[in-house]
C-alpha cells in the first residue's frame, strides 16, 4: 500500500480548510439595513406671521436600557397655522452626539413621517393622521427625490381649545433585497421597520 508523504497530506488538509472557510463565508448572510438609533426627538413649531416658537422634546437616556422615556407636553394656540420641524439625535453618549435628521435627509427614499391625532386638535389638515389610512390626508413641505414626501417639515393649523394626542411615527422603508423599493405612493405605517412611536400629549388653548 502506497503510504501518503507528510507534505502531500498537509496540502490535503489546507485545502479541505480552505474550502470550508469559503463555504462558511458564503453562508454569511448580508448585512441587514439596520434600524436607526435615535434617543432625543425634538418638535419645533414655528407659527406664521411671527410669535413664540413651541419645543416639545422626547429622550431616551438609556436607549434600550431599563429606564423609561422622559417628554414634555405640546402647548399650542388655537386657530393658529404653524409649521413643524423634526430634529433627530442619537445622543447616548453625550460626549459625540450624533445628528440623526441629516441622516434621514440623506437617506429620503427609505425614510417616511406618519402622523396621527386625535380628530378636532386641528382644522388643517383635517381627520385624525395617516398612520391608520395613507390617504388621509397630512401637509408635507418636504419631499425625497422621487418626489414622495418624507416628513421633517409639516404644517399645521389648529382649531379651538381642546385636549388630545399627537403621535408622530418615522418609518424606515428600505428596498427589498431584489431591489423592490418599499416607500411608494402607497406604502403605509405598517410597512418596514419604525424607527421612533411617540406619542405626545397636546392641548390647543
Amino acid at each position: 500500500m502506497k503510504l501518503i508523504s507528510f507534505a502531500a497530506y498537509a496540502l490535503l488538509i489546507s485545502t479541505v480548510l480552505l474550502f470550508t472557510a469559503c463555504n462558511e463565508d458564503d453562508d454569511v448572510p448580508p448585512e441587514e439595513n439596520p434600524e436607526e438609533q435615535i434617543t432625543r426627538v425634538i418638535l419645533t413649531f414655528t407659527p406664521d406671521g411671527g410669535g413664540d416658537t413651541v419645543t416639545a422634546t422626547w429622550e431616551d437616556p438609556d436607549g434600550e436600557g431599563s429606564e423609561d422615556p422622559v417628554k414634555t407636553d405640546i402647548a399650542l394656540a388655537a386657530s393658529t397655522t404653524y409649521t413643524l420641524r423634526i430634529e433627530l439625535f442619537d445622543a447616548l453618549d453625550p460626549d459625540d452626539i450624533e445628528n440623526k435628521t441629516e441622516e434621514i435627509e440623506n437617506e429620503d427614499d427609505e425614510h417616511m413621517f406618519f402622523f396621527g391625532w386625535d380628530d378636532e386638535v386641528f382644522t388643517d389638515p383635517e381627520g385624525d393622521g395617516n398612520i391608520d389610512a395613507r390617504a388621509d390626508l397630512v401637509n408635507y413641505e418636504d419631499q425625497d427625490g422621487g418626489g414622495l414626501p418624507l416628513g421633517l417639515e409639516t404644517r399645521w393649523t389648529t382649531g379651538d381649545a381642546t385636549n388630545g394626542m399627537f403621535t408622530v411615527v418615522l418609518k424606515h422603508q428600505p428596498p427589498l433585497d431584489d431591489g423592490t423599493p418599499i416607500k411608494t405612493a402607497t406604502s403605509t405605517a405598517t410597512d418596514g421597520t419604525s424607527d421612533i412611536e411617540i406619542d405626545w400629549n397636546i392641548a390647543v388653548q
